[in-house]
């Protein structure tokens, strides 16, 4: 009896711990990309309120800048998630006792990415997680290095906002461009917005000084327009749907599928 008595031990045990990683921890999730991974690492369930910004249909806890103190401690929270434009005392300042926080980024780069929803997997406890998000850079790196990209200047917009803007050098887009092996035309560095009164004002005098081989302009399925200029470029524009770009995470995969078949000759 004694050998079946440790044995069932043992398995309570281990059956314990199992469904304690597989336990829900109660997320706030103060931005939708996270809300989105959350969702594909099997924790969407898990999520309690989401920031304003969100198309979940939960509490709302305020911003990114201006989190909702009153609102996130009535979610009696075990874990807060917001970007990196969270800044570390204003998280702080929001985060009832005994919470846990993680701030992450993701929208600088790929390997941004990447190292996001592995944090995100194992701060939420989500089960196959961190083999999930290695899958995720496996099949992100194998896409971009398929890419027929033959170093082509890209030049990325985003031209169907209030204002257009582009993307250069240190931006998930930019990024992913260049592991593509496109070039970069624009050289700016973050995002650049095209404003009046600049020297470079508008879609039309960048392309002139950066000379792409090609635009490629993100739009939202929710744009209702874009900048008119689009239509007389003197350069091949490529109008591709920016959902499965403008969230850093899973849906990258789908997006480089898009990109590619886009620019099949």
């Amino acid at each position: 009896m004694r050998p079946l008595f440790r044995f069932l031990c043992c398995f309570l045990l281990g059956l314990s711990a199992l469904n304690a990683q597989a336990a829900c921890p109660r997320i706030v999730s103060q931005s939708p990309y996270l809300s989105i991974a959350l969702d594909w690492l099997g924790r969407g369930e898990c999520i309690v309120g989401v920031s304003r910004y969100d198309k979940k249909d939960l509490p709302r806890t305020g911003g990114v800048s201006d989190p909702d103190a009153a609102a996130i401690a009535a979610l009696r929270p075990d874990l807060i998630v917001t970007s990196t434009l969270t800044s570390e005392q204003t998280l702080q300042q929001v985060t009832p006792a005994g919470t846990r926080t993680l701030r992450v980024g993701g929208s600088r780069s790929l390997a941004e990415t990447e190292q996001m929803l592995v944090a995100l997997a194992e701060a939420s406890g989500a089960p196959n997680g961190a083999a999930r998000a290695a899958e995720f850079s496996r099949e992100a790196h194998r896409r971009l290095s398929e890419f027929p990209g033959r170093k082509r200047r890209v030049l990325l917009l985003s031209a169907c906002a209030a204002k257009p803007y582009s993307y250069g050098h240190n931006t998930l887009l930019g990024d992913l461009a260049e592991q593509a092996g496109l070039t970069l035309a624009d050289p700016a560095e973050g995002i650049h917005h095209l404003r009046e009164g600049q020297a470079i004002d508008g879609i039309p005098a960048l392309v002139a000084a950066t000379r792409p081989d090609l635009v490629i302009n993100f739009m939202s399925t929710a744009a209702s327009q874009c900048d008119a200029s689009l239509g007389s470029l003197p350069v091949p524009l490529v109008m591709l749907s920016g959902d499965n770009f403008f969230y850093p995470g899973p849906r990258l995969l789908e997006g480089l599928d898009e990109l590619k078949e886009a620019l099949k000759p």
